[in-house]
Order: structure tokens, then sequence, then C-alpha cells
């Protein structure tokens, strides 16, 4: 970056811990002189659709960090807050970027948020410095994606692109929380795992385990785990 604005970024995820540690490690890391150095400013945060559409608006960041699982509007998440602020610019004049952190890798979740227009893509394996590269590189309009994610980007795009659209409608029956909680059970994560991984009851991934066999018409977990692997995303 040559700018000598700060990039200023909004931060939106649902889990407040998660928020505040990416603030706290961006924020520390973008003090420390270093090559290439960019000044970052933090201009907000928000943990649902409504309060990040409405904080973006009101901001006009440069870049937001964004998860693609949220409360709120239409059941899409994070492709909800991109098209919800389809035109908004930066107080420069230029689009505001959007660039998805999740804990998700699944090809569903990536292609829907690339589609909506995020410029990249990375799951939250990534590092304080790696983040702040590649938020600097969507600053600029580059677009950024973890290396395994980016096939999913070509195939969807590519010959992909109908079963890719197939499985969506599929997954549309499900809402964004639904969807996180299919993901664990299929991988194999029992029901107090899922709850401490997704900060929730055992009772409540009790009641979203019903709902998902119920709207996918399955009978067990394991059928679900078939339906999860036949379909690639696990």
């Amino acid at each position: 970056m040559t700018d000598p604005r700060p990039i200023r970024i909004v931060i939106v995820d649902d889990h407040h811990m998660f928020r505040t540690g990416v603030r706290a490690e961006l924020s520390s890391l973008a003090a420390t002189p270093r090559a290439g150095a960019f000044a970052l400013e933090i201009a907000g945060e928000a943990g649902s659709v409504e309060s990040a559409v409405q904080v973006i608006k009101e901001q006009q960041p440069d870049v937001v960090l964004l998860d693609v699982h949220l409360p709120g509007g239409d059941g899409h998440g994070g492709a909800d807050v991109i098209r919800f602020c389809n035109g908004t610019q930066t107080a420069a004049g230029a689009p505001v970027r959007f660039l998805a952190l999740s804990v998700s890798d699944a090809a569903e979740d990536v292609i829907a948020v690339i589609r909506a227009g995020a410029r990249g893509y990375v799951t939250k394996t990534i590092n304080a410095e790696e983040l702040l590269t590649a938020i600097g590189r969507v600053a600029d309009g580059d677009a950024v994606f973890s290396p395994r994610l980016a096939g999913f980007v070509l195939d969807a795009f590519g010959a992909a692109a109908g079963e890719v659209a197939e499985i969506d409608e599929e997954l549309d029956r499900l809402s964004a929380r639904e969807r996180e909680v299919m993901r664990l059970i299929a991988r194999g994560y029992q029901y107090k795992e899922v709850a401490k991984e997704l900060f929730i009851s055992v009772k409540t991934v009790e009641t979203h385990v019903s709902s998902v066999l119920r709207k996918l018409q399955l009978s067990s977990r394991h059928e679900l785990t078939a339906w999860a692997m036949g379909r690639r995303l696990l």
C-alpha cells in the first residue's frame, strides 16, 4: 500500500470474543514497524446482518472482514450483508470491499459470498500477519483466497456451476446455524463438542439436528454424513 491514509475496516462476526481478538491482534501488528507496513483503523464491528449493514453504511470502510454465518437478514449470513450493502462506497468514492473470514471451508459457503460480491475468502486458521496482508491486497482491489479454496471458485464459475447450484438449492432449506451444526455432526463431532464449538447449549444442538434431519428427509446422523460426503461438503 502506498496510500498514506489508513485502511479503515469493520469486523463482522457473531462471536464477541472473536471480534475482540481480531481487533487486538490487528491493532498490535499494524502498530509494529515493518517493511510494507500500512496504517490501519478499525472503524467498527457488528455481530448480525442488520447491525453489520448499519455500521458499514455509516462508517463506509475500505474493507469488511465478514463471517459467512450470521444471524438475521434473509438467512444467508454474510452473503446478505454484501447484497444489502450493494453500491455502498468509501469516503474516497471507492467501493466497499468484503473479505470473508470464516471457520468454514465448505464449497457452498465460499461460492455463496463470492457470488454475492466478496473479493476474497480466508479461513480462521490464518495468522494475524497473513490476515493483515490479505486486508491490504483486498483494499488494493486484488482477490485473495486461502490456497485450497481457490479451486472451489474456479469450479463454481466453470464446469461445476450447475452442480453447485443444485447443492445450494438443498442447503437453502437450512438456516445458517443449522448448516454449521450439520457440518460438524457430519464430521463426527459429538453433541457436546458441537455445543462447545458454536457456544450454544447441548439442547439447542439437539433441536438443530432434529430440524436438519427433518428438512433433508434423513433419519440418522449416519445418513447425514453420507449425504454431506456425497455433496463434498466436509
